[in-house]
């Protein structure tokens, strides 16, 4: 999540897949209507040399998913926003190494990186998205 003002993003905690993202559509989706979300940002796992490989097809469809869903959801009532929120598709190249670099720096050990790693690694993912924004 970002500060009102759009100019910090801050981990919220974690949403559970167990395997399979495609499970965590309706957490992220009561997120979005719990916290009036009104704009999505989404790592795109690009491949090094900046190709999309297996898993950024995937997370294209998870995007595109999720939008069906909400715009589903908000039909039938299920959920009630303000407003339909945008979803950005972010490249996360070496965003759990910046992860763990800051996690470091924040002086938590190596072996504390996991449970953590993820929520940092979105931090990332927002704060590039916010930063750029800004620019």
């Amino acid at each position: 999540m970002s500060d009102p003002e759009l100019t910090l993003a801050h981990p919220i905690g974690n949403i559970q897949a167990y395997g399979d993202s495609f499970r965590a559509l309706d957490d992220v989706i009561y997120v979005i209507e719990d916290e009036q979300v009104d704009h999505v940002v989404i790592g795109l796992p690009l491949l090094l040399n900046g190709d999309e490989g297996k898993s950024a097809k995937k997370a294209r469809r998870w995007a595109s998913n999720l939008v069906k869903r909400i715009n589903r959801m908000v039909e039938d009532g299920d959920i009630h926003l303000n407003t339909t929120p945008d979803v950005e598709l972010m490249d996360e190249r070496l965003t759990t190494v910046s992860a763990h670099r800051q996690l470091h720096e924040a002086n938590i050990a190596g072996r504390k990186h996991r449970p953590v790693v993820d929520q940092q690694s979105a931090v990332v993912i927002l704060q590039s998205a916010l930063d750029r924004k800004e620019r």
